[in-house]
């Protein structure tokens, strides 16, 4: 459990520089240059991600359950997964309403994607793992709609119903690798299988 918290913690912290810390976050930046600055970030975060990979592979082995969730929690949290893939695709296709609308589509596919875990697992790993992202996509959206406020303008993006129809197609196709394929594959645990 300590290399998964270990993991948890430097992954998040990295992740939250920017919600508590940002006019330091803005010093550093400015002081060791962009590039230095996403360099140490990268290599933070992946360091982060690996003891948290490897951490939580660990602790899955041992479980210690705190409720058994019932099957129709998988089938639910299956279409709450095929929703934040939606939208983590809405954050990189240009145009799209869904991004127009949610303004931080990435962190509300975060905040998605770790509910649909919670609802379907109730291990105290998966509570402390997905409950950690979820408190964490909950303040960074938070600080994300204030930094918005701060920077108003009355500038809207414009959107196309292509832009949006190819986020959702990519989203769904997107959710069917992974929860048909690469779910397993990485993480040990077939959602469908």
């Amino acid at each position: 459990m300590l290399i998964m918290l270990t993991g948890l913690v430097l992954f998040l912290g990295v992740h939250s520089v920017r919600i508590f810390a940002e006019d330091w976050r803005n010093r550093q930046r400015r002081r060791l240059g962009a590039d230095t600055w996403r360099g140490i970030y990268a290599v933070l975060s992946l360091l982060g991600l690996g003891l948290l990979v490897w951490g939580y592979g660990q602790v899955r082995e041992t479980p210690t359950w705190i409720w058994i969730p019932p099957l129709g929690m998988r089938h639910a949290s299956s279409l709450f997964n095929l929703l934040a893939f939606i939208l983590l695709v809405a954050a990189y296709v240009p145009g799209n309403a869904i991004k127009a609308k949610v303004h931080h589509p990435m962190v509300a596919g975060v905040k998605l994607w770790a509910v649909a875990h919670l609802m379907a697992n109730g291990s105290l790993a998966h509570i402390i793992l997905f409950g950690s992202f979820l408190a964490w996509a909950v303040a960074d959206f938070i600080a994300a709609r204030k930094r918005d406020r701060r920077n108003l303008s009355s500038h809207s993006p414009a959107t196309t119903l292509a832009a949006t129809g190819i986020t959702v197609v990519l989203g769904v196709l997107a959710w069917g690798v992974f929860a048909f394929w690469l779910h397993g594959w990485l993480i040990g645990i077939k959602p469908f299988g």
